[in-house]
């Protein structure tokens, strides 16, 4: 007769990612404590604790000081010029696309912002056509789904452009993000390209901001937008855990 198999913390892990998968934990909520699971499950608490360390390192959870486990998986968001679109972006009175897409999978969007007067690094300030020593305008967010952390972002402009106008508003006020405030304010785009990192490890204080594991993939697109007559008015960064994203692309093939 064979002995009664033991369950081990991969077998726990395994459950509770096929719960979070299918919506019995929903993003944003909390897990059962350690004690619990480890009650459900007929297991020791080390075995629940190892289990849950697995699922964080897998980007599915984050354990949060005085909360417990909260579920941090996301079903992951296209990337494609369709998010530019102003419909897109301005939708239901939207603050740019990333409000769009996180209305759209039922949560909450929020944005942490902060703007100063800097010097670019030297490719952001080249390509806004900017001398050495030249300050511009950085809009910087952290943009969370529901309290989870999903983008950090960083706009810059040419301060000929955005000084004393709404990009300095320290508060998501911009209906369409800062492309329509572009637009507003004389710049309309016509055009855009990006360069995208699919997969690169992130500092420990992106890791922190993000709160993911710092052995968790991070991909970081650099955005440039430019008006009719080929200057770039924006460049911004985003950085955000590679599994958050879906990458999609269409060009011409002639």
């Amino acid at each position: 007769m064979n002995p009664p198999q033991k369950t081990g913390y991969r077998e726990i892990a395994a459950a509770i990612r096929r719960e979070i998968l299918a919506g019995i934990y929903p993003p944003a909520s909390l897990l059962p404590s350690e004690s619990e699971l480890a009650r459900r499950y007929g297991a020791s608490r080390s075995l629940a604790n190892r289990a849950l360390g697995l699922l964080a390192a897998e980007g599915l959870v984050h354990p949060q000081q005085g909360r417990g486990t909260v579920v941090t998986w996301l079903p992951p968001m296209v990337h494609s010029a369709a998010r530019y679109s102003q419909t897109t972006r301005e939708k239901d009175g939207a603050r740019g696309a990333f409000d769009s897409e996180v209305k759209a999978i039922g949560l909450v969007p929020k944005h942490e912002i902060t703007v100063e007067h800097v010097e670019p690094p030297v490719e952001i300030a080249e390509a806004l056509g900017m001398g050495a020593g030249e300050l511009c305008l950085v809009r910087r967010r952290r943009l969370l789904a529901s309290g989870i952390p999903v983008r950090l972002n960083a706009s810059w402009f040419p301060l000929s452009i955005a000084e004393d106008t709404v990009l300095e508003e320290p508060a998501p006020v911009i209906t369409g993000g800062v492309k329509s405030a572009l637009a507003e304010l004389g710049y309309p785009q016509t055009a855009a390209r990006e360069r995208i990192v699919p997969s690169r490890l992130p500092t420990d204080a992106e890791a922190s901001l993000l709160e993911i594991s710092p052995e968790r993939s991070v991909t970081d697109i650099v955005h440039f937008g430019q008006t009719a007559d080929g200057r770039v008015v924006e460049v911004t960064t985003t950085l955000t855990p590679a599994h958050y994203l879906i990458i999609e692309h269409e060009f011409p093939l002639i």
